[in-house]
C-alpha cells in the first residue's frame, strides 16, 4: 500500500486533506490513485492512518480514515551512523539501506583514508537526504532519518555517551561480546572506508576507550559492512526490545 508523510494539520476529524504539491503529484499523477483505492498515511507524530480515497479534484485529494495507531516502524533506541562517504552508486545504496535497517541519522565524517573531499561531501548531503526520504517512504519508517552536516571523528565520538567502531584485522569482540543497547539509548556506529581505519585512528579509538568490533573472518567492501553492521545490530538488539 502507498506510504506518505503528513501533516497532522491536514487531519480533521474522520477525513484528511492532501494538498502538497509533491504528495499530490505523486498519488495523483504519477500512481494514478483513484477514487476507492487506499492509502497509508503518516504523521510527525508518528501516528499512522489507513485511508481509503474519496475525492480527488485538480488541486487537492480528500481520504477517509478508516483506521488510525501509532506506527511500531521504528526501532526502541537511537541508532545512528558515521561513515566515510563512498564514490556515487555505492554511497546511494548505503544510505537506503541504513534506513531501511532503522537509523536515525547518518554523520559523514572525512576519515584519514577518504576518497572524497570535504567540498564534495558537502554538496551531497542534499542528495543524500532525499534518498532518504524516498527510503523511508519506500518502507513505512515512522520517520525520515536525517542526513547531518559533515563533521570529525573526534567530535562525534565525544558527542556519544555510547560508541562502537568495526574495524577489521585487529578487532576480536564481537556484538555478543557487548553490553546489550537498552530502551532509549543512544549509540553511535563507526564504518571506515575502503582503505580501512589508519594507526592515528586506531589510537583515536582506543585512547577514547570506543568499543571496537569485528564482523568476522571475511572482509566486506565498505557498503556491506554498513549493511551487515546495522543488520546484526538489529537482529542482536531491536527484538529484544
Amino acid at each position: 500500500m502507498p506510504h506518505f508523510f503528513i501533516s497532522s494539520k491536514s487531519v480533521n476529524n474522520s477525513r484528511i486533506s492532501i494538498s502538497d504539491e509533491e504528495n499530490y503529484k505523486h498519488i495523483a499523477k504519477s500512481l494514478r490513485i483513484r477514487a476507492g483505492e487506499n492509502l497509508l498515511l503518516i504523521d510527525e507524530n508518528k501516528i499512522q492512518y489507513e485511508t481509503v480515497v474519496e475525492r480527488i479534484t485538480s488541486k487537492e485529494i480528500t481520504v477517509r480514515i478508516i483506521k488510525s495507531y501509532k506506527s511500531t516502524r521504528d526501532l526502541n533506541f537511537g541508532l545512528y551512523l558515521a561513515q566515510c562517504p563512498l564514490r556515487s552508486e555505492a554511497q546511494s545504496f548505503l544510505i537506503e539501506k541504513a534506513t531501511e535497517l532503522g537509523v536515525k541519522g547518518i554523520y559523514p565524517v572525512r576519515t584519514d583514508n577518504c576518497a572524497l573531499s570535504g567540498e564534495v561531501i558537502a554538496k551531497k548531503i542534499s542528495k543524500w537526504q532525499k534518498i532518504m526520504y524516498q527510503a523511508s517512504k519506500q518502507c513505512e519508517r515512522a520517520q525520515v532519518p536525517v542526513c547531518f552536516e559533515p563533521d570529525s571523528l573526534e567530535n562525534l565520538i565525544d558527542k556519544f555517551e555510547r560508541v562502537i567502531v568495526f574495524c577489521e584485522r585487529i578487532a576480536f569482540k564481537t556484538l555478543k561480546d557487548i553490553k546489550p543497547i537498552e530502551n532509549g539509548e543512544n549509540i553511535l556506529v563507526i564504518v571506515g572506508p575502503e582503505g580501512g581505519f589508519t594507526d592515528r585512528e586506531f589510537k583515536l579509538f582506543a585512547d577514547k576507550s570506543v568499543e571496537m568490533l569485528t564482523l568476522g573472518k571475511l572482509i566486506l567492501k565498505a557498503e556491506t559492512a554498513v549493511t551487515v553492521a546495522l543488520g546484526n545490530i538489529v537482529y542482536e538488539f531491536g527484538a529484544k526490545n
